[in-house]
C-alpha cells in the first residue's frame, strides 16, 4: 500500500446532471424496522444503539476511533423516493410547499443522510453508536471524525 493518493483536475469533475458512483463501505444494523420506528423531529423518539459493520477491506478505516468519540456517518436512504424536489402541503406538518433541500427529509434526488453519532464501542470492523435515524440494513457511504 502506498501513502500517496490521486489528485484529480477540474476537467475530471462531474457536470450537473451527470451520475457519479459511490461505494458502499458497510451496513448499519438498527432496531428500526419501519419508517414509523425511526426517531425524527416530529415523533421525538429516543435514539437507540445501532451497529455499523464495515466490509472487511474497509475495516482498517476505523483504526483510531475509541468509545466516547464522535463521528459523522454518511449513509444512503436506500428505500426513499428520489423523484421529488418539492414537498407538498401536509396537514399538521406544513401549510405551503417546501423544497427538499431545506429539510432533513429522506425524500430527495440523492437520498444521502448525514448524522453525527456518539461511538459507544469499537471492535474489529464495527462501531456501536447512538444517534442514527435509519432503517435496519441501511448502506454506509463514509465515516469521518466528528466535531
Amino acid at each position: 500500500m502506498t501513502d500517496t493518493y490521486t489528485i484529480y483536475t477540474e476537467a475530471d469533475a462531474p457536470q450537473q446532471g451527470e451520475e457519479i458512483a459511490c461505494t458502499v463501505i458497510g451496513v448499519i444494523e438498527t432496531p428500526y424496522k419501519t419508517m414509523e420506528d425511526c426517531p425524527n423531529r416530529h415523533n421525538k423518539k429516543e435514539f437507540l444503539p445501532c451497529n455499523i459493520r464495515l466490509a472487511p477491506n474497509y475495516a482498517p478505516g476505523i483504526i483510531g476511533f475509541a468509545a466516547g468519540d464522535r463521528a459523522l456517518v454518511l449513509y444512503w436512504f436506500h428505500r426513499s423516493r428520489r423523484d421529488m424536489v418539492e414537498l407538498p402541503v401536509r396537514e399538521g406538518v406544513r401549510d405551503e410547499p417546501l423544497g427538499v433541500f431545506t429539510t432533513r427529509t429522506p425524500v430527495r434526488p440523492n437520498p444521502i443522510a448525514a448524522q453525527t453519532v456518539e461511538i459507544l464501542a469499537v471492535r474489529d470492523g464495527e462501531l456501536d453508536v447512538t444517534g442514527l435515524d435509519c432503517l435496519d440494513g441501511t448502506p454506509v457511504l463514509d465515516i469521518k471524525r466528528g466535531r
